[in-house]
């Protein structure tokens, strides 16, 4: 899978194309992209997918957006339902007032596109006025095809990445992994921290996050750390550690590995948030935060453990 991040970084002669911000890959973006990917090598053609950054409603709204991927996660999730090229596109105010066909025009001059596969509610283009028919309307001119996939529901209603983002809001988990098809992780190298955990026989693992993410409520959680191709047990705390630094305004992402003992200042770690434990609190004594660590640890081996 190639990653670019502009259109003026690639020229392909011909390509099947589908256009969305795809925030979070979930199972109902994974109907369109696998259909995409299908059809694309059916015709010994790259399947290429046009995402944004940052989140168009947050450019044209004002409104802070956090997604539930970087740019880079997205494309990793693509690039492994089959997809061949990614183009993340800066969303800029300029970018929202280009008309339709000429936004069409730029990406046939660039990506080739013979044809263009959208979700049921895709529009883009100046007062999003290119909908399908606007857009099968251009295609006839500039030589490319159109075709709209249905929404994906289940018994919750259509999977969206608006409805999953609130549930990673409130901490609800499982039921996050359940529309994404995966369970939601934060990623980052593992950095120093106090150093405090090694004083109660705790070490943690300080997680650099992009702050840019979807962030789980403050709390404890049960979760798999992934370091390469091995995965471990870990409790983890994300917050402002209020027992000993009620000051702090940046939630901290800490994990305490369990059966672990190594040196990994500088890995990348990967933390997939299973279950929420319980909300954080600050103790009076260290003696409390030391026994409550001891079941909060007991929880996670059982919860893992089934």
């Amino acid at each position: 899978m190639q990653h670019f991040h502009s259109l003026e970084e690639i020229n392909l002669k011909n390509s099947h194309l589908t256009i969305g911000v795809f925030d979070g890959v979930h199972r109902g973006h994974c109907e369109i992209i696998q259909q995409l990917v299908q059809n694309a090598h059916a015709q010994n053609v790259p399947a290429a997918v046009l995402t944004f950054e940052p989140h168009p409603a947050s450019v044209l709204t004002g409104r802070e957006i956090r997604c539930l991927t970087t740019p880079d996660e997205r494309a990793d999730l693509l690039g492994a339902l089959g997809v061949d090229v990614v183009v993340t596109q800066r969303f800029t105010p300029d970018l929202s007032t280009v008309p339709a066909h000429e936004y069409m025009s730029r990406l046939k001059a660039r990506l080739g596109m013979s044809h263009l596969l959208i979700g049921y509610d895709f529009a883009l283009g100046k007062g999003r006025e290119g909908n399908a028919p606007r857009l099968a309307e251009i295609g006839s001119e500039l030589g490319y095809s159109v075709e709209v996939i249905p929404a994906l529901s289940d018994e919750s209603g259509v999977i969206s990445s608006t409805e999953i983002r609130k549930l990673v809001a409130t901490g609800n988990m499982q039921e996050a992994a359940k529309l994404l098809g995966y369970p939601y992780s934060m990623s980052g190298e593992v950095i120093h921290g106090a150093g405090r955990g090694k004083t109660i026989n705790f070490p943690t693992a300080n997680v650099d996050y992009a702050k840019t993410k979807a962030t789980p409520p403050n709390g404890i959680y049960a979760c798999w750390a992934r370091l390469g191709n091995e995965r471990f047990m870990a409790a983890t705390n994300i917050g402002l550690n209020p027992t000993f630094t009620p000051e702090r305004q940046i939630p901290s992402l800490e994990a305490y590995l369990l059966d672990f003992d190594r040196d990994i200042y500088g890995e990348s770690m990967t933390l997939e948030f299973m279950v929420r434990l319980r909300d954080e609190i600050r103790y009076t004594t260290v003696e409390a935060l030391i026994k409550q660590i001891h079941e909060d640890v007991d929880q996670t081996r059982t919860i893992l453990s089934q």
